[in-house]
């Protein structure tokens, strides 16, 4: 009884070793840090200026470095499921950080105001 309790314990064990499977095509880290540190700068236009299409801003970054939309979502669900998501963006937070220094002055006012504020929220 016991051999079979841990049998079946060792196959559950082994099934359960990844939450999603790797994507065909993988966006690379360093690419994925790129295009969310684009959507960031990109999201801030709209304070800017009114009326900014942030569907073409996306779509010409994915363009840019030649990802198909789908490619990019199937690669964040799966950073996100074996949580390196919170690198890449810390990454994608240095590439705006790097652009825009005034960002930084932002970015420490958030954090202050909550310090429980998770890296996709910054």
């Amino acid at each position: 009884m016991r051999k079979g309790i841990v049998v079946i314990f060792s196959f559950l064990m082994l099934a359960c070793s990844e939450l999603i499977d790797k994507p065909k095509n993988l966006v690379p880290k360093d690419t994925m840090a790129e295009l969310l540190a684009e959507f960031a700068m990109n999201e801030q236009l709209t304070v800017v200026v009114e009326n900014v299409n942030l569907d073409n801003a996306t779509r010409y970054a994915l363009q840019q470095k030649k990802i198909k939309g789908n490619d990019f979502v199937e690669s964040y669900k799966y950073y996100t499921a074996t949580g390196e998501i919170e690198k890449i963006v810390d990454n994608a937070q240095d590439i705006v950080l790097n652009k825009d220094p005034a960002a930084k002055i932002y970015i420490e006012k958030k954090l202050k105001e909550n310090k429980n504020l998770p890296a996709f929220a910054r």
